[in-house]
């Protein structure tokens, strides 16, 4: 089982960026992904990326926002998120999973039931 620890969340207000960080251990997973829950809301999955990075899935919602990377050799997955919205306030959570987790992604966003690892969460806030 992959194991996370996640950083870089922190208060911001509209506009600004902010970039979390997930490290993976032992390594990182076929599939990565960045899930988000804001308080009395449903977990959304925001990103995804395949193993070696080459294909990335993104909701509607962040698509040309944010932009989740990874490097193999740090076992590191990023999400870059830039001009951030009060929207974005949720707690962002980390997951892994084969690559059918990324297959999963639709036009209704990805089956969090595939991700079969999940970190922690680190919590963003964003202030008008």
């Amino acid at each position: 089982e992959v194991q996370f620890v996640e950083s870089g969340g922190g208060s911001v207000r509209t506009g600004e960026s902010l970039r979390l960080s997930c490290v993976a251990s032992p390594v990182i997973d076929s599939c990565m992904g960045w899930f988000r829950q804001a308080p009395g809301k449903q977990r959304e999955g925001v990103a995804a990326i395949y193993a070696g990075g080459a294909r990335t899935r993104y909701d509607g919602s962040v698509q040309g926002r944010f932009t989740i990377s990874q490097d193999n050799g740090k076992n590191t997955v990023y999400l870059q998120m830039n001009n951030l919205k009060p929207e974005d306030t949720a707690m962002y959570y980390c997951a892994a999973g084969t690559l059918w987790a990324c297959n999963s992604w639709s036009s209704s966003g990805p089956d969090s039931t595939r991700f079969g690892s999940w970190g922690q969460g680190t919590l963003v806030t964003v202030s008008s």
